[in-house]
């Protein structure tokens, strides 16, 4: 058999390379695949023309938000006062996301003033605070010792918050709102000179006694800006503990006893 490759032996060795898949003829000369081409001259930029400096941006300072609330509560001669320059405080991001702005309720000639923690959705809406469930709660706590936020007077009771729009998803407040607005309520206190300050739950604690565990601390009269305070549960809490209700009212009666 001779080695010369017939025109049928080449087509069939063509159609069984195709059948394993070869779809591209190969050169006469193997191709170098590491001679690359030279590169080609790449062209100078022309210098840019001389132009004035630019002038130099200079960092804006960080801006104190716990001062300037400082400032403006010392600033508040009255309740009105004060109240205008809480909803005109630009510094709290709180305020953006907020329907309502939320200052008090009742009357300021009352002998008890709450400072609660900050409004929920239904105090949002409504814009007043302490309207919700446990706002209800709130109104037959006191109401057993014959303390109404509806009377004015020695009988009447006076309502606020440490925070005056509501947080997010009802999220607690973070430090530096507390901070910012803590200023606001240390002065309306001192605006609506109650006789007993009534401090609800662990963020009022937090905010003007600068300590939280109201476990340990309700039931014991502490002073705030020269005033017996009373820290409590708040009533959200004893919604969810109604076991705490037993201590809740033993305060109420403590409060009764001082007046």
């Amino acid at each position: 058999m001779g080695d010369e490759l017939t025109y049928d032996d080449a087509l069939a060795a063509l159609a069984w390379q195709v059948e394993l898949g070869a779809d591209e003829a190969l050169l006469d000369v193997s191709v170098d695949r590491f001679d690359l081409p030279a590169p080609k001259p790449v062209a100078k930029p022309a210098p840019a023309p001389i132009t004035a400096a630019a002038p130099v941006q200079r960092a804006v300072p960080d801006v104190d938000a716990v001062a300037i609330a400082r400032q403006l509560a010392e600033g508040a001669g009255s309740l009105e006062t004060l109240q205008a320059a809480m909803e005109g405080f630009e510094h709290c991001d709180l305020k953006r996301g907020a329907r309502n702005f939320v200052f008090c309720d009742g009357h300021a000639s009352a002998r008890v003033m709450v400072v609660g923690e900050a409004p929920g959705r239904d105090e949002d809406q409504q814009g007043k605070p302490f309207v919700g469930r446990a706002g209800q709660l709130l109104d037959k706590m006191f109401a057993a010792i014959g303390l109404d936020r509806q009377v004015e007077g020695a009988d009447g009771l006076y309502i606020t918050n440490m925070l005056p729009w509501r947080p997010p998803q009802n999220r607690d407040p973070k430090p530096e709102e507390m901070a910012m607005l803590t200023p606001f309520v240390r002065r309306h206190i001192e605006l609506a000179e109650p006789e007993i300050v009534v401090l609800m739950g662990n963020h009022a604690c937090a905010g003007l006694l600068g300590r939280r565990g109201i476990t340990r601390m309700r039931g014991h009269w502490e002073d705030v800006l020269g005033r017996p305070a009373m820290p409590m549960f708040h009533p959200a809490y004893l919604l969810r503990n109604p076991a705490a209700k037993r201590d809740a009212w033993a305060d109420l009666l403590a409060i009764k006893a001082r007046l």
